[in-house]
């Protein structure tokens, strides 16, 4: 695989994930993925201009999309070396794996069995077509164990659209999803709009209890592990100089310190 690729499959609605992509400020498409899922297809990516690899960018967009979210979200990435994908799901540990150009798997084997558990897929067929995907198979290489993991999601309802298929260059992903008819563009709005959006959003979702305005006691108590949490990821990611990691901070930090903020002013009842 001789190009650098990227795709973020995320298990909601385009009209639920939008409003979290626009923070990643990075301009990508939108699109359906099949049965309650959405792909993300990003226009470009700091691993382009020879930033960070690939594999660390997408690590920190799929955790800064997840941590604010009740869905999960995996990354699909691919680079000459290597291809491998993460899945990061709430404020849990984002767990992936990896195999070498030729297909060699390296990894260790139970990130699988968690990613499986993690997901809702079948323990008994789904974890043992994955359980194939680390072990050593000559004729596979990374393209074809990318393929062989979409083909298990397929019985998780996801559905890439024509054309789009991981481990393709990156100029022809881009051309086969502007030709789609649902793919939409997802840009920075500013963060005015792009906060208000998402916590509009999420308020008609399993976290609404959680949330400023919500007028429950645990709108408090998440605000603070926001901030708890977005205070040392930040730092990490900026002295990382990781453009995905700190977004995903200050992401978490927004949140909270708007959590915070609304109780201040309007303390829960």
């Amino acid at each position: 695989m001789s190009n650098v690729g990227a795709l973020l499959l995320c298990r909601a609605q385009p009209e639920s994930v939008a409003p979290a992509a626009r923070l990643l400020r990075d301009r990508m498409l939108l699109t359906p993925a099949g049965d309650a899922w959405s792909l993300l297809l990003p226009e470009g990516g700091p691993w382009l201009q020879g930033g960070e690899p690939v594999d660390r960018v997408l690590t920190g967009w799929a955790a800064a999309l997840a941590v604010g979210a009740p869905w999960p979200v995996l990354a699909l990435w691919w680079d000459a070396d290597r291809a491998g994908f993460t899945l990061a799901s709430g404020f849990r540990r984002p767990v992936g794996y990896v195999w070498l150009a030729n297909g060699t798997p390296a990894a260790e084997d139970e990130a699988v069995r968690t990613f499986a558990a993690r997901l809702g897929l079948d323990p008994v067929l789904d974890v043992q077509a994955l359980d194939r995907l680390t072990k050593p198979d000559p004729e596979a290489d990374a393209r074809a164990r990318l393929r062989a993991l979409i083909a298990v999601l397929t019985r998780a309802g996801v559905s890439l659209p024509d054309g789009v298929t991981p481990g393709d260059p990156a100029d022809r992903l881009h051309e086969a999803a502007h030709a789609l008819p649902d793919a939409r563009p997802v840009e920075w709005p500013g963060w005015r709009e792009a906060v208000r959006a998402e916590l509009a959003a999420a308020e008609s979702s399993r976290l609404g209890p959680w949330l400023p305005r919500s007028g429950t006691s645990r709108a408090p108590a998440l605000a603070l592990a926001q901030v708890a949490a977005g205070l040392p990821l930040t730092a990490w990611g900026l002295w990382r100089r990781s453009g995905g990691w700190t977004a995903a901070g200050v992401l978490l930090l927004a949140h909270g310190a708007l959590g915070l903020a609304y109780e201040l002013m309007w303390p829960w009842d």
